[in-house]
């Protein structure tokens, strides 16, 4: 593969948002590593991409695993030498989907397992690959929030986001959002931009299919922040192409 070829590791990428993600990437001639929980999840998609032409390679990443995190870094560095694009697509939701309305109520267990999964997952795997994210001379990190985390839009009176208050969720896409902005600061003046993106509300077993979008409108965003060039935003929060409230 010559080196100039871009590769991008998606997670969760094997259904939903995250495999469409991985879909569109790999139409625009992007090597596309599918990050599943299971290695048997991530070859299925492979083979549904294949019929597609497009080039992916499966891999076995629980993203709450440190082993899988360190495994993926190595399997990433041997194959290709470096990492364009990653998109932390990987998230789970509380209990009672993003209609709960109970907030002192939800429980210690809910609150460590869905910010487990959303924040420090995400973080953990991200310094893992950060050191090839640096390698590439324009690496993209892409965030998966949720337009449930504005704080500014949460608090505003007669929100369009009001009856979203699954607080364990939201809250984790709140703080998810906060190592966006740090890990930008962070990074700026070097080649890597870092953004949030807000999919929608999209069709899929999380959204439910009283949602408005399709999936394929939903991997958007994802796909947009992922190709920004250099004159791109960095440190901000989007949804098709248009900036959210923090």
């Amino acid at each position: 593969m010559p080196n100039e070829q871009k590769v991008a590791l998606i997670t969760g990428a094997t259904r939903g948002i995250g495999f469409e993600t991985a879909r569109q990437l790999g139409q625009r001639g992007i090597v596309v590593v599918v990050g599943g929980r299971t290695q048997h999840d991530a070859e299925k998609a492979i083979t549904k991409l294949a019929a597609e032409n497009i080039e992916a390679d499966p891999l076995a990443l629980d993203i709450t695993k440190d082993a899988d995190r360190k495994a993926a870094a190595r399997f990433v560095l041997e194959k290709f030498g470096k990492l364009d694009i990653l998109v932390n697509n990987a998230g789970i939701a509380g209990e009672g989907g993003l209609l709960n309305p109970h907030t002192i109520e939800t429980t210690q267990e809910e609150l460590e397992s869905v910010f487990n999964t959303n924040l420090f997952s995400v973080i953990a795997l991200t310094r893992e690959l950060l050191p090839l994210l640096r390698k590439s001379p324009a690496g993209r990190i892409v965030n998966l929030s949720s337009i449930v985390g504005s704080l500014t839009l949460q608090a505003m009176p007669n929100s369009p986001i009001t009856p979203f208050k699954a607080f364990a969720y939201n809250a984790s896409k709140t703080a998810l959002n906060q190592f966006t902005v740090h890990l930008a600061a962070e990074l700026q003046g070097t080649s890597i931009k870092v953004n949030s993106a807000h999919p929608g509300w999209v069709r899929t077993e999380l959204g439910t299919q009283n949602a408005q979008m399709e999936i394929a409108d939903g991997a958007k965003t994802s796909v947009n922040l992922a190709l920004i060039d250099a004159d791109g935003p960095n440190g901000k929060f989007i949804h098709l192409g248009q900036e959210l409230p923090w």
